[in-house]
């Protein structure tokens, strides 16, 4: 009976110093840990790892304070609003009142820009209708270029009285 107490003693010796044993090992994990962060605190840091930055968290470690960001303040948009305003203001009172604008438009304006296309081309073919004209007198010799001419021009400032 006192072997097995003895056994159990031992075994629970052995347990006891495998926890110390495996407890240093994790409290120099953590001081390695620790001097990891201290070195990237630093800027001193072999490896490729982000730079700690804390916007929303206040770290409790001294050492990881210096990493808070400061707190943004929201910029003020009533000078934004103002500016706005009083850029549409300017704008407004720039505007001068364009009396044709407020004009009503004569009661056949739509009719005249629609057909206005069809009297390009109906001039066109009287201008050169006057042409054949003006060349058949010449070609027959009887009336004098001048004269010619000048009915011609007659009957073009007739045309235009008439249409205006």
């Amino acid at each position: 009976m006192s072997s097995d107490l003895e056994s159990a003693a031992l075994e629970r010796k052995a347990k006891l110093q495998a926890l110390r044993k495996k407890r240093e090992t994790e409290t120099s994990d953590i001081e390695g840990d620790s001097k990891r962060v201290k070195e990237d605190v630093g800027g001193v840091s072999g490896s490729d790892r982000p730079i700690l930055k804390f916007r929303n968290y206040k770290p409790k470690d001294e050492t990881l304070q210096n990493l808070q960001m400061p707190r943004a303040k929201p910029e003020s948009v009533d000078e934004q609003i103002e500016q706005h305003l009083n850029a549409a203001k300017e704008k407004e009172s720039s505007k001068e009142v364009n009396l044709l604008s407020l004009a009503p438009r004569k009661p056949d304006w739509d009719l005249k820009r629609d057909v206005a296309k069809k009297l390009e081309k109906l001039e066109r073919r009287t201008q050169r209708a006057i042409v054949e004209l003006i060349r058949e007198r010449l070609a027959t010799g009887d009336v004098n270029l001048a004269d010619v001419v000048a009915s011609s021009t007659e009957t073009e400032n007739w045309n235009a009285d008439q249409y205006d």
